[in-house]
């Protein structure tokens, strides 16, 4: 066995007991953190199979931004996790035959490209190895692809505007300030002068 084959069944297998442990543990502070070690695991894969690009994408997106974020609101936020599990055995039955519908369908698809059944017509072409894996990707992305990557920026700018515009709240006892009200108002409104009596001060 070669090393690349020892090094691909240790990550394998980190990543799948990471990923169950993630839907598994109680504390969510301790399935946040399983779920970045699967994200390291499945870089590593990755880096083996020669996508330097997508373990890139996973560490720097998914585990420095995605990951971290998850982690800063679970231990921010107040919730009650204890209630969000109470119907968890109710959810059982039909949580378990979805995922053996995903396990057949997985096995299906590796199957059918083991046997060059379904990819037969659809080979990738060759990689000359003239440039790096990530300068090709680029290359492609930034010439033929272009319009199609500027609108999924902009459908994911769209998408960001309106989380936080469904997620803002206006609450009356918190003070805000007016600019308009603050322009606009007028000094005798404002200020107010008052005669005092020497040695006596202002009375109410």
């Amino acid at each position: 066995m070669t090393l690349m084959a020892i090094a691909f069944y240790i990550m394998a297998i980190i990543t799948c007991g990471a990923g169950l442990m993630v839907v598994t543990v109680k504390n969510p502070v301790h399935a946040v953190l399983f779920l970045i070690l699967a994200f390291f695991s499945a870089s590593g894969l990755f880096v083996l199979v020669g996508a330097e690009f997508l373990a890139m994408l996973l560490i720097v997106v998914y585990v420095g931004a995605v990951a971290v974020l998850f982690l800063f609101v679970v231990m921010m936020l107040d919730v009650d996790f204890l209630k969000l599990r109470q119907g968890f055995a109710n959810y059982l039955p039909i949580g378990g035959a979805l995922a053996l519908l995903i396990l057949f369908e997985l096995i299906f698809v590796n199957i059918a490209v083991a046997n060059k059944g379904a990819a037969a017509g659809n080979q990738p072409q060759a990689f000359t190895g003239q440039e790096t894996n990530i300068k090709a990707i680029g290359h492609v992305l930034y010439t033929q692809y272009t319009y199609l990557f500027e609108m999924a920026g902009f459908v994911l700018l769209v998408a960001m505007i309106g989380a936080i515009v469904l997620t803002l709240r206006h609450r009356a006892y918190v003070k805000r300030q007016d600019i308009f009200s603050q322009v606009t108002r007028r000094r005798k409104d404002a200020v107010a002068i008052v005669k005092a009596p020497t040695g006596e001060g202002i009375k109410e």
